[in-house]
Order: structure tokens, then sequence, then C-alpha cells
């Protein structure tokens, strides 16, 4: 996260905080329901590490419920979008260096597609129930808000009160969980720009930095620009601020320690692991 805020930035930030604090007036939204699907991703499924699979198996106790899950791999990922989106959307897919960028650009092309619940593999299930998450097609988002000042993200016990802020608190809306129906606009959208993106990439000097291409970044400037544009914030999207008591990013993992964590790895060219 950078230490200092563009114009742009700001804007988007003010905007978003205006969602999390809940200064809209409610409105009506349809009715329709969410596919009852749970979607993960880690990119060599012959090198899932057990840590990580503890976490994909902490979500098992939804198969009971009529819950579907499933995992993609990084062949498997490419495959389903070939296959539902064509050559555009694959050639865009490999230009996405790292396998957190994989996992950004495919959750993209997932949701819009078949709609569902994508959940980041290293998220650990509390046992919380979700099904209120799947009883309206609005899509779900969890928001965060980070301190430049302090190098640090703030608790959303704190930045999600109604008048909370600080001038140098960002706020912005994480790509997991992404819970929305098939064809959300907000989805295609998001889905539109880091395409652009990743197919623009081939004309820059370095490789594309991750978050705001295909990660937090492009969610929040798609969301940002789309309810600005059409002033249908309640009928679109629910904020999750309580996202914390369903799932938490368990840490530490093996893999973060490596270059498979995109900390470690943002705009560098990703070798993979030969173990």
């Amino acid at each position: 996260m950078s230490t200092q805020k563009t114009t742009d930035e700001q804007i988007r930030s003010n905007f978003v905080k205006e969602i999390v604090q809940g200064t809209f007036e409610n409105l009506s939204f349809d009715k329709n329901k969410i596919p009852k699907k749970i979607i993960q991703f880690w990119d060599n499924s012959e090198q899932l590490p057990a840590d990580v699979n503890e976490c994909i198996q902490s979500w098992s106790q939804l198969d009971s419920l009529g819950y579907k899950r499933l995992l993609f791999d990084n062949k498997k990922a490419g495959k389903f979008i070939l296959k539902k989106l064509g050559n555009k959307y694959k050639k865009a897919y490999d230009k996405c260096y790292h396998p957190a960028m994989q996992s950004d650009y495919f959750r993209l092309c997932y949701i819009f597609i078949e709609g569902g619940c994508y959940i980041d593999a290293d998220d650990v299930y509390s046992g919380e129930d979700i099904n209120y998450l799947f009883d309206d097609n609005r899509l779900k988002l969890q928001p965060l808000c980070y301190d430049i000042s302090t190098q640090s993200m703030v608790s959303p016990s704190i930045f999600t009160k109604a008048g909370a802020y600080s001038s140098s608190w960002i706020f912005y809306f994480n790509n997991n969980p992404l819970i929305a129906k098939s064809n959300h606009p907000i989805i295609e959208q998001a889905l539109s720009l880091a395409t652009l993106l990743l197919l623009e990439s081939d004309t820059i000097d370095s490789l594309p930095e991750i978050q705001s291409t295909t990660g937090p970044g492009n969610i929040t400037k798609s969301v940002t620009n789309f309810l600005q544009e059409t002033k249908s914030e309640e009928q679109l999207i629910l904020v999750l601020t309580d996202w914390e008591n369903v799932a938490k990013s368990k840490w530490p993992l093996s893999y973060r320690n490596d270059a498979r964590n995109w900390r470690l790895s943002n705009c560098q060219d990703f070798k993979g692991l030969n173990k």
C-alpha cells in the first residue's frame, strides 16, 4: 500500500467511506438468489501446502448444508476462461505473472459467468451462518481501511462507525470474499478493466502492479465509478462490515515466506518453486 494518496485515490476513498458508514438511504433490491457455491483457487493442485489445505477444508462443514465447493488450479482456471469467455480473456489471464494475480483475474471471470462466492484459499471459516449472503443478488464486499501514517490496517470496529475519519486513512474494498450473481454489472466493469490493463501491459516496460490491476484497487475503482454513474448503491451492493466473524485469513502460513506471497513478488517475474 502506498504511503501517499493521489487525488483520484482520495476521491474513491471518500466515496467508499460514505458507503461503508451507511449514509445512503435504503432502497429496494432484487430478491433473486446467488448460487450456493464456494469457489477457491490454488495455482498448483499437486503442490498444495498442508496448512493451506487445512484452511480450504474448514469450509467443508458447508457441504451438508447444500453448498457446492470448487477448487481450481491454474490449468483448470485457464480452461474455464477459454471455454466460457474466449481467447481475449484467456490471453489476459496468461498475462497474470503471479498466482495471486491469476486468482484475482479468475475470480472475476468465474463470478461474472456463474455467480457464487469466491473465497481466498488461506481463509479459515468460523462456522457462522452465511445463508443470508446468498438471499439476494447484490454484490457482497468486505470494506478495508489502511492508515498510511502508521502503515497498518484500521480495525473495522473503528472505521465503520458513522463519522469516523482521518486524513491518513484510505477506505477501499477487498476482493475477498467476492459474492455476486452472474452478470453483475460491477463485476463486469471490474473484469473489463482488468482485461484492458493486462492486455496493455505489453506496451509498458515493467510488470503491472497486482493490487491495482486485478486486486482490491481494481474492484474499488469499479465500484466507485459504476455507483457514481448509476446512483443505485443499495440495489447493487451490500457492505460486509462483520466479515471477520465469518472468516479470517490465517497467518502465518508456509507459503507467505517465499515467492508465492504476492507482497514479496509484486511487479516481479514469478519463477515458481522447484520443490
